[in-house]
């Protein structure tokens, strides 16, 4: 009768070693996922920061708008959005703005070489079926990392931004006082009307 005797040492090491490899790889992996994607922590950060400006300035335009028109709602977007710009860039460290190919403030939201390029490319993939609302581009750029999300037309900005021939008389009337160069009409709903653009020294 043959006697049935546990494995030896030297067969048990081999397949203890393989398993403790298998383990130390696997708690590798966060590490390396991390060292794959070293610009995933500041992408997310810059997204927040130009998804915070927004809301908050759509709703203090919806608030004009429904106690002065909005032809009312023009000279406040042309003073709020650079004061709201300015305290998010005090609190977060990140300077934002909005900019367009197709801008209403040239001082303002004439796109860089850089931001071109991005709305630039925003347009190719839109046209190709991408949601506006899905476009973002980020990366290291020299000294600092840069990011920008596109910005969809929603309904309320066509009372401003729209085809120029459905403009209130009142609206284009301000549109011409405030800005005499505007390029900003003519978008329909679901266009990319421009984007928020955020950049931070590294």
């Amino acid at each position: 009768m043959k006697l049935l005797t546990a494995p030896s040492r030297s067969r048990l090491q081999p397949r203890m070693t393989q398993r403790a490899l298998a383990l130390g790889f696997a708690a590798l992996l966060p590490l390396v996922a991390q060292a794959q994607n070293p610009d995933e922590a500041l992408q997310d950060e810059a997204r927040k920061v130009a998804m915070s400006l927004p809301p908050k300035l759509l709703a203090a335009l919806q608030a004009e708008i429904k106690q002065s028109g909005p032809e009312g709602a023009i000279p406040v977007c042309r003073d709020l959005a650079p004061k709201m710009a300015a305290e998010a860039m005090e609190k977060t460290g990140w300077k934002i703005r909005r900019v367009s190919l197709k801008t209403r403030n040239e001082q303002r939201a004439t796109p860089d070489a850089w931001e071109r390029a991005a709305l630039e490319e925003f347009e190719r993939r839109a046209a190709a079926g991408t949601p506006a609302g899905e476009l973002e581009k980020g990366e290291r750029v020299g000294n600092e990392y840069r990011y920008v999300k596109a910005l969809p037309t929603q309904k309320l900005c066509l009372q401003c931004h729209g085809p120029v021939e459905s403009l209130s008389p009142a609206v284009r009337e301000t549109l011409a006082k405030y800005y005499p160069n505007d390029h900003g009409t003519g978008f329909s709903e679901g266009q990319i009307r421009g984007a928020v653009s955020v950049r931070k020294p590294l």
